[in-house]
């Protein structure tokens, strides 16, 4: 599934627009990346957004 476990970000949907103005469906998904984090004071494998992991927001394992 795509989610980050710390801050939630999902899928979101939205559409292409071409340049006639037809409009398709499509999705963005967020950059998830699964790490051995230190939760609870535990090891575990988490799936975590990239940006979650730059902030510094997971203490990894």
């Amino acid at each position: 599934m795509a989610k980050c476990s710390v801050c939630g970000k999902g899928v979101v949907y939205g559409q292409n627009v071409s340049h006639s103005n037809r409009k398709t469906n499509r999705t963005w998904k967020p950059n998830i990346r699964k790490v051995k984090a230190i939760v609870d004071g535990s090891h575990k494998t988490v799936a975590v957004c990239s940006r979650c992991l730059r902030s510094g927001k997971v203490t990894r394992a």
